[in-house]
């Protein structure tokens, strides 16, 4: 038989149910956090099929919103693509400026590598009733597809109810119903058809309509953009140029996405330098390191050019910050 795991909320009781949905999604490859107006009486059933890399799973749970921020991006991320198959409720899914909503046989696909919100709700005025999904995650590197096309599927509503979004939908719930028919050694297998079930499902999507994805394209290369700059924020030689280059499109192109947000590229990577030396001077773990370090770890070469940026933007030195929030040590 495959390998199975399975949570249900409800064999604890009503007062720990939620705080127990949170630390399982907490934990997950692409943690996320919750929130929900159901708390009191938290409802949670999730199955997983483990298929060597490929998971296939059924969640059913309280109407919540997850969230998967910039900062659980960068602490994990499993660079993977989670297709979602809506049974019953509802689903926005919202990227940055762009958003869709989903309703039952809807597929949606989630990209663990940016930030994104789910919004799941109930069906019709039971608001609060659960919701169903079920769904497959496949790493991209399964995938059959140039990386520059797989942009266009982290904001992307599919259709479960025909073509090969029918057909997947059809083996996850066969595989969910009835995996005793298969052995361990036939996960693997099972990976390669659902890994080129997706690969087909996307390449389908674009042939049939390449614009589709169009309206929150933009949104989508901001937010890889913006990921990428803070996973080289220490690297003193981040430049325009730079970043343009590793996402393959002109230095005049970046500055004009980022500038239709109303920001310049320099002063958002500065932004976001003094954010990360800010939250290190305030971490107790960091009361020893040196203040030059912390400012080399930012991405500033020069000390003192950190020393003068960090007292514009936060009205003190660093080291009359650190000693303000009560470690006062040198630096």
């Amino acid at each position: 038989m495959l390998v199975t795991t399975e949570f249900s909320s409800g064999s604890e009781p009503a007062e720990h149910r939620f705080d127990m949905c949170r630390k399982l999604m907490s934990s997950a490859p692409a943690p996320m956090e919750v929130s929900s107006e159901h708390a009191a009486d938290f409802l949670l059933y999730q199955r997983d099929l483990h298929l060597g890399p490929v998971r296939v799973w059924a969640m059913d749970f309280s109407p919540a919103v997850l969230t998967r921020s910039n900062r659980l991006v960068e602490e994990s991320d499993p660079r993977s693509y989670n297709l979602c198959l809506v049974r019953r409720g509802g689903l926005e899914a919202v990227q940055g400026s762009w958003s869709e909503s989903c309703g039952p046989d809807d597929l949606y696909s989630i990209d663990s590598s940016l930030p994104f919100e789910l919004r799941a709700r109930g069906a019709g005025e039971h608001t609060g009733e659960p919701v169903s999904f079920l769904g497959v995650e496949v790493p991209k590197r399964l995938l059959d597809l140039p990386p520059g096309q797989m942009d266009e599927f982290a904001v992307r509503k599919l259709s479960g109810r025909r073509g090969t979004g029918a057909l997947l939908d059809g083996l996850i719930g066969t595989l969910l119903n009835d995996p005793a028919p298969y052995r361990p050694s036939d996960g693997t297998r099972l990976s390669v058809v659902l890994a080129d079930l997706v690969s087909a499902l996307f390449t389908q999507a674009l042939e049939a309509d390449p614009h589709a994805g169009s309206g929150g394209r933009r949104s989508v290369l901001l937010a890889r953009v913006q990921v990428f700059i803070r996973h080289h924020l220490a690297d003193p030689d981040l430049t325009p140029d730079v970043i343009s280059a590793a996402h393959h499109i002109s230095t005049g192109y970046l500055h004009r996405i980022f500038r239709e947000e109303g920001l310049t590229v320099t002063q958002w990577i500065r932004g976001q330098r003094l954010e990360r030396a800010r939250r290190q001077l305030e971490d107790p773990a960091s009361r020893t390191t040196p203040i030059h370090r912390i400012a080399s770890a930012s991405g500033f070469s020069h000390p003192e050019v950190f020393s003068r940026a960090f007292r514009r933007e936060f009205g003190a030195s660093p080291r009359q910050y650190r000693e303000d929030v009560g470690f006062g040590l040198q630096g």
